[in-house]
């Protein structure tokens, strides 16, 4: 008999967790770095930067449970780091400092690390810790923006699945319809 409960919790195996995961350790040391102790920023970008990797988690994991709770809890790991976009893009504005367009040498270089399989900090570390705060802070963006871009596919595909395939009290009666023929 086939479970009614599908494979769940593989989200290490996620590219978007996995880069979240870089733009949490990044976060933590751009903010150490670049940020007077104290400030009141550091804690919400290390905290946007936490939520949207934990989310993308946890996600994975309700994803046996629940369709709603995966969408719901992707949807804020989008926003989290949404969020958190938006302060790194203060950070510059506020210190007169240009965020890249998409034609910058620069983002052309970060495209190619970002096609790096298996990615990891070890592949950014240096535009990371670069010690030009705007070099710094537009390698993260980088990082974010790819990083968003996967999760509103990641949504799109997981209500594409539950239009198909529905959730798990129609896979439980399924199941037990299946149970009660034989």
């Amino acid at each position: 008999m086939n479970s009614f409960i599908p494979a769940h919790g593989g989200y290490h195996s996620l590219l978007s967790y996995q880069k979240s995961e870089i733009i949490f350790d990044a976060t933590l040391y751009f903010t150490q770095r670049f940020y007077s102790k104290g400030d009141r920023t550091i804690d919400q970008m290390v905290q946007a930067a936490r939520s949207g990797k934990q989310n993308i988690a946890e996600a994975s994991l309700a994803s046996c449970t629940s369709k709603e709770a995966e969408i719901k809890l992707t949807s804020v790991a989008r926003a989290s780091l949404e969020e958190l976009l938006l302060d790194y893009r203060d950070f510059l504005r506020a210190r007169k400092l240009q965020e890249w367009d998409k034609n910058h040498a620069y983002v052309k270089h970060l495209r190619k690390l970002n096609r790096i399989n298996p990615t990891s900090y070890e592949i950014f570390r240096k535009g990371i810790e670069h010690q030009d705060p705007s070099i710094s802070a537009n390698v993260i963006i980088g990082l974010i923006k790819v990083v968003t871009y996967l999760l509103d596919q990641q949504i799109k595909s997981l209500e594409t699945d539950f239009i198909k395939n529905g959730g798990l009290r129609e896979r439980m009666t399924k199941a037990r319809l299946s149970y009660r023929s034989r």
